[in-house]
């Protein structure tokens, strides 16, 4: 990419939970834009996204929208993605793709700057942003990976309402106020009512009895890390949290880390807070991630039911890290 002192980006999705993400990091990153041009379907048209202060009029998503675009931030949905997506690289902008669309073809980079900052340069227009429960875990267990090699994985999530989106989230706060009220609970956004409740089931079923986001986990994290003998097993529930998801990650090593020495590796691993004083009631919490671009990491423990075992517990905001704050950073580390 040519380097400027300020680039044309483009947000495609801008209506989305994501896109307003997008829009609220590049103002706190202070993103060098010379021009934003916020995109979504003709039902939007007529409506403003606001940046940095400033509204903007949203224009529909056509083929010939990328004209003189250096980025475009995609967050549509995979199949806006796959039909709009090579038109903005044609026009010579480099995609950054929010969606499922291109994370596992051999030719698109699929990246966490914390953890493979290297893949961004090998890109051919597109760049690929991982799930959002695979970008939380693995900035977690990147450093543990490099440290003494990481064998298997064993995880299950606690994933909010706002992983479902903007509509989710609403039914969620809807629930909340249709029971204080004594009314009925609607049921849409999710296969069962979520207040009061947890759901193991994120995205759909496949022949193997796991769900597409379990697999997503297992494909992601052996793409990035560039290792297929690393072993991932994922659970993936939904929980009634409105935003930042939470992971019950063990692993195993192929030489042992003491919980002593995880501490010491987390803590000065970018990309992480170390939260774990559980003495003093502090671990991670959804509560506190919400809102924050750094994953909370806590609750390392050795643990007991293998040898060269570790456990811990992270939480961290997938609208942000696990969406549109990482896909500013694959940006940013563009311009650079």
């Amino acid at each position: 990419m040519t380097k400027k002192s300020a680039y044309n980006v483009a947000i495609v999705g801008a209506t989305g939970a994501v896109g307003e993400t997008f829009l609220n990091v590049l103002a706190e990153r202070n993103f060098p834009i010379a021009k934003l041009l916020p995109l979504a379907s003709a039902r939007s048209v007529g409506k403003n996204v606001t940046y940095a202060g400033k509204d903007y009029p949203i224009e529909e998503l056509r083929h010939d929208s990328f004209k003189d675009i250096d980025i475009a931030l995609f967050s549509a949905g995979a199949s806006r993605s796959v039909e709009f997506a090579p038109s903005a690289v044609k026009a010579g902008a480099v995609v950054v793709d929010n969606s499922s669309a291109f994370r596992m073809d051999k030719d698109v980079p699929l990246v966490v700057p914390e953890v493979n900052p290297q893949d961004i340069f090998t890109h051919k227009g597109i760049i690929a942003n991982p799930n959002c429960t695979t970008i939380i875990m693995l900035v977690a267990l990147k450093p543990l990976y490099d440290y003494a090699k990481i064998t298997r994985v064993i995880v299950s999530s606690y994933q909010s309402a706002s992983g479902a989106g903007a509509k989710a989230m609403q039914e969620l706060t809807d629930q909340a106020k249709a029971w204080a009220s004594g009314k009925p609970l609607a049921v849409s956004a999710f296969a069962h009512q979520l207040l009061f409740n947890v759901i193991p089931h994120v995205d759909v079923f496949t022949d193997n009895g796991y769900t597409k986001e379990e697999m997503k986990m297992y494909n992601e994290t052996r793409k990035m890390l560039h290792d297929d003998n690393v072993k991932v097993s994922a659970t993936c529930v939904r929980v009634p949290v409105l935003s930042a998801h939470s992971e019950a990650i063990t692993i195993e090593t192929a030489s042992k880390i003491t919980a002593s020495k995880a501490r010491e590796l987390l803590s000065k691993a970018p990309g992480v807070k170390l939260v774990d004083e559980p003495d003093k009631r502090s671990y991670p919490m959804p509560l506190f991630a919400a809102g924050q671009d750094l994953c909370h990491v806590g609750r390392i423990r050795e643990d007991l039911s293998f040898e060269n075992g570790l456990s811990l517990w992270v939480s961290g905001d997938q609208l942000r890290k696990g969406a549109a704050t990482n896909a500013i950073q694959i940006a940013e580390e563009l311009i650079k």
